[in-house]
């Protein structure tokens, strides 16, 4: 892994815009995407989370891979996230798709069966194996609490001697001892990156590169700014721009996460479009109160649009 790979950084979780007939509006997820690279922000393409990739069908999930690539490739980091898989053989298959798209690099998933059944650590290690075994793709593996248990920090490091291109984990635990423990197993080694503004802090100060973030979908020159911060040693913008990131999580995620963060960009004119059923879409009331706490703090000026 080049030194590139471990410098501070931050990611949107992308979202995929659709249009008011639910279709993959390629125009606007091309715009969406030029905001994000503006503002030096890498990509996540497909997610399960903001990107809505359980409501994409392998198609739209392709092309939205093709599309990014083609509209921000060179300029910033460009992945593949995609969604939860049910067996090895769903993770293998989207990999594939990911490296034809030519994206840099792909994230794999944990391991989700379904129905509450947890895979043995057996199971687990069987399972990154089998997919790192079936690509060359630079790839980052994931240890996500929706799945209800954490990748082995000792696995990694197995798994990280073995094969040179796993280059990275996002680690995406409530319980800030998961990244303690990745950092002295793969610290320096692979990149480490935490979901969530939340501990981005705290992955920072323990060596690692960063965090994901759903917020920068909105404010992608806030989010990243707590990195270019960091990096200059100026700590009072640092902290103060990593606490209203962390404010405006809490509000969107109080108000419905994606739900809320697509209505606000359609009321402010930006690519979003709706999202897509199951999902519904938040109250007017509910874009009001986001758009008057940005105001208070300042973000239109750095984003560069008007709330």
């Amino acid at each position: 892994m080049t030194s590139s790979a471990l410098t501070p950084s931050v990611f949107v979780i992308s979202i995929t815009p659709f249009d008011e007939a639910g279709a993959l509006d390629e125009a606007a997820l091309r715009a969406h995407l030029d905001r994000m690279a503006d503002a030096g922000v890498g990509v996540y393409l497909g997610g399960g989370g903001s990107g809505e990739g359980f409501t994409l069908s392998d198609a739209e999930a392709r092309r939205v891979l093709e599309v990014g690539v083609d509209q921000i490739g060179g300029r910033v980091p460009v992945r593949g996230m995609g969604i939860e898989p049910r067996t090895a053989q769903q993770m293998i298959d989207y990999i594939a798709v990911a490296a034809a798209a030519g994206v840099d690099a792909a994230q794999i998933y944990s391991l989700d069966p379904g129905h509450g059944h947890r895979p043995t650590p057996a199971e687990i290690e069987a399972y990154l194996r089998a997919v790192l075994e079936s690509t060359d793709l630079p790839c980052v593996v994931s240890s996500h609490q929706s799945v209800g248990y954490k990748i082995s920090a000792r696995l990694l490091a197995r798994l990280a001697d073995e094969h040179p291109h796993l280059i990275g984990v996002n680690c995406s635990h409530g319980d800030i001892g998961a990244v303690v423990e990745l950092s002295a197993a793969v610290g320096g080694r692979l990149s480490i990156h935490v979901g969530g503004p939340m501990q981005a802090l705290s992955c920072l100060a323990l060596g690692g590169q960063g965090y994901l973030t759903s917020e920068a979908n909105l404010a992608p020159r806030l989010c990243r700014s707590v990195i270019d911060a960091y990096e200059r040693g100026d700590l009072a913008t640092t902290f103060s721009a990593f606490a209203e990131v962390v404010r405006l999580s809490g509000l969107l995620y109080g108000h419905g996460g994606i739900r809320a963060t697509k209505a606000v960009l359609d009321r402010l004119g930006l690519p979003a479009g709706p999202v897509r059923p199951p999902q519904l879409g938040v109250s007017p009331e509910v874009v009001d109160q986001v758009l008057a706490h940005l105001d208070a703090a300042g973000v239109p000026a750095i984003e560069g649009w008007s709330a």
